[in-house]
């Protein structure tokens, strides 16, 4: 007669998750299916489709094709701009100066269509617009990464010089007291020519987003940008050069806030030079960004959610409009939409782990 020892009954006991039986499994199934979800995309697609149904039944006005284009057409320029600046903020950047550049963009263009005049100036002054946002997009490029000041702080730096400049560079422009006129037809068919019925600036905002999508989707070049922002040190490891990849996107954020500035200039016969619009554009755009998912700590995003971010935001504003709700709540909803956004993004890289 043999005795089992401790060491035999433990051998010899059926493993933990035979005891549960099918329940064990089916747990482990779920926890497996719950982590393959893409919260990310979820997050985002979820509300945009909650609040285009509640509106489009609260507004008969919401659906028409005039409000559904002039939401499009205003947004344009916030779009390009957010799309590049997805790009940054996935390599491990970000950029606050993205509303001064856009002013000052507007402002050079504008100088140069009023001295130079005819259809001379007006291709001069978006072409030295847009290449002014390519200069300053390389500069926080290059102040940020060889520099090794945080973006943040470089950025936000920049952002008070070039709005200085834009005053400085203003005055050459203005004829006497007020804001520079630009309601010259050689520049204001950039914003009158409607294509197939769609205003030109949402053609132009719908080339780029697609443009900068699949150039981070599918180019060696986006896979960069994901890795700069991922993990650094992993991506210089591995050969990336991961201070060019950076530079590389304030350049192109630089670049869409230059041609969102010139865009929106052809929109309005005078320039603005008002502060206050800088620092709303450049929130806005940061806050459509979070909203779409994009990891404020790098290394996640899509320009494609970025957009529905935008326009989640755009569609709020215009249906707090179309329904007459005091515009006090836009920015309490804005900030509370933000904040959840924020903690969401917390939660999914903690699930990640």
């Amino acid at each position: 007669m043999s005795i089992d020892t401790p060491e035999k009954t433990a051998a010899a006991a059926p493993p933990p998750a035979s005891r549960g039986g099918s329940f064990g499994d089916n747990a482990d199934a779920v926890q497996r299916f719950l982590k393959n979800i893409p919260w990310r995309s979820v997050a985002i697609v979820v509300p945009f489709l909650l609040v285009f149904i509640a509106l489009s039944i609260g507004s008969p006005a919401f659906l028409s094709a005039q409000n559904i284009g002039n939401v499009l057409d205003r947004q344009a320029g916030i779009l390009i701009i957010a799309a590049a600046a997805t790009l940054v903020l996935i390599a491990g950047g970000i950029d606050l100066s993205v509303g001064a550049t856009y002013m000052f963009t507007a402002v050079v263009c504008g100088t140069i269509i009023v001295r130079v005049g005819g259809e001379t100036g007006a291709a001069l002054g978006i072409a030295v617009g847009i290449l002014a946002g390519l200069a300053i997009g390389l500069i926080n490029g290059i102040i940020s990464t060889y520099l090794r000041i945080n973006p943040l702080i470089a950025t936000l730096a920049m952002s008070f010089i070039i709005l200085g400049a834009t005053k400085l560079v203003s005055q050459f422009g203005k004829e006497g007291v007020g804001q520079i006129r630009v309601d010259v037809p050689e520049f204001r068919w950039l914003a009158l020519l409607r294509p197939l019925g769609v205003s030109l600036p949402t053609w132009i905002a719908a080339v780029v987003l697609i443009v900068l999508g699949v150039v981070l989707w599918r180019t060696t070049f986006g896979r960069y940008v994901y890795a700069a922002g991922g993990n650094a040190e992993a991506a210089r490891l591995a050969g990336i050069r991961i201070n060019v990849v950076r530079i590389a996107t304030f350049a192109l954020a630089g670049t869409a806030a230059g041609l969102a500035g010139v865009i929106d200039l052809a929109r309005t016969p005078s320039v603005p030079e008002n502060d206050a619009i800088a620092t709303t554009l450049t929130f806005t755009v940061l806050a459509g960004i979070v909203v779409g998912g994009t990891s404020i700590l790098g290394g996640a995003g899509a320009v494609w959610r970025t957009v529905l971010g935008i326009l989640f935001i755009a569609m709020l504003y215009n249906g707090f409009t179309l329904l007459r709700i005091d515009p006090l709540f836009q920015g309490i909803a804005l900030g509370v939409i933000i904040l959840v956004a924020v903690g969401f993004d917390a939660w999914s890289r903690t699930r990640s782990r």
